[in-house]
């Protein structure tokens, strides 16, 4: 039987805002995919059907690996259908994942095709387990200005009821903000929701570039914001919501161990934070495991909890119909703990 807090934990209705598609593929669909195409990817799986990594460098090799066996809109649907049903089955009832256009080309898929085969798989979960889902088409800084603003106009150009935000991920110290004014004025404009990684590997300045260049109102990561006391009042001040990924950080050596994670302290300070399992299988995460080793480490309740994932669904790149949806079902599980 499990303890009784991880029932608890379950039972939460959980919301992910962060979370890399590619990155949600488990082992064994990679595995079950290179086997049809005869790609070899033992040096990135082990005997135990885990991922093999040990530095920033070897995670993108094996990132980029596992990344490579998906090659037609029905393995994106499978893939998407897959993450999607996992999160459900941990008690998540909405899930935003960032789409990568720059992957879909190097499979040699067109963006439409890429975003119709998520959006079936998308559609599929939803049928049986009523998890809502949206994407975040996001740009890659290290790739350069033009690639950045190249994805903002496909998208824009392509339009998909599921696709409602963009986002910019990549190394955070090659390109400066400025550089991606242009791409996130047009993505605004258009009416999608924006986002940005920042203050992961990039310092307090990184937030602070992110937030004067491209005016967004959530941040990936944001963690870092700690180091500089004006900038957490800032980010308090300004309802900038963080998508806080801690076994991620952990995982890639941000922080050493959970109990030195921020994401306590920025809440006390009234920064607003959500959490999320970036890249789950590689960093031996899931949204539940978030949830509950934050829980357990930092002695939150059942309300804490589900402040965060109201602060999620707040924030999250959703039209007013669904949101109030997520709500009432937010609300409903709320009451629903209360009886005796």
């Amino acid at each position: 039987m499990a303890p009784k807090g991880k029932d608890e934990t379950l039972a939460v209705p959980k919301v992910e805002l962060h979370c890399h598609i590619e990155g949600a593929a488990p082992p064994r669909l990679v595995r079950q995919l290179a086997d049809q195409q005869g790609v070899d990817v033992s040096e990135v799986i082990d005997g135990k059907g885990q991922y093999v990594w040990c530095d920033f460098t070897s995670f993108l090799k094996a990132y980029d690996t596992a990344s490579s066996v998906f090659k037609t809109p029905a393995d994106y649907a499978l893939l998407a259908e897959t993450y999607f049903r996992m999160l459900a089955a941990e008690g998540a009832i909405y899930g935003e994942i960032f789409i990568s256009p720059d992957h879909a080309q190097a499979a040699g898929l067109s963006y439409r095709s890429y975003v119709e085969g998520l959006a079936a798989g998308i559609e599929r979960a939803k049928i049986d387990t009523a998890i809502d889902g949206r994407m975040i088409a996001i740009g890659v800084r290290h790739f350069g200005t033009a690639s950045v603003e190249r994805v903002v106009k496909e998208v824009i150009g392509n339009p998909h009821p599921l696709v409602t935000g963009f986002g910019l991920a990549g190394d955070e110290r090659s390109g400066h903000p400025a550089n991606f004014a242009k791409a996130f004025r047009m993505a605004a404009d258009a009416g999608l929701g924006t986002t940005a990684h920042a203050g992961e590997f990039g310092g307090p300045e990184s937030i602070t570039a992110a937030l004067e260049f491209l005016r967004v109102k959530r941040l990936g990561h944001g963690v870092r914001a700690i180091e500089d006391r004006d900038l957490v009042k800032r980010l308090a001040d300004e309802d900038i919501v963080l998508e806080v990924c801690p076994g991620s950080n952990i995982a890639l050596g941000v922080y050493s161990v959970l109990r030195f994670h921020p994401v306590n302290m920025l809440r006390k300070e009234g920064v607003k934070v959500t959490l999320n399992s970036d890249d789950p299988p590689f960093f031996g995460t899931t949204l539940g495991k978030e949830y509950a080793s934050v829980t357990e480490t930092f002695g939150w309740t059942r309300d804490d909890q589900m402040e965060i994932s109201r602060t999620a669904i707040m924030a999250a790149f959703c039209d007013d119909s669904t949101r109030n949806r997520l709500l009432t079902r937010l609300d409903s599980a709320k009451i629903g703990s209360k009886r005796p």
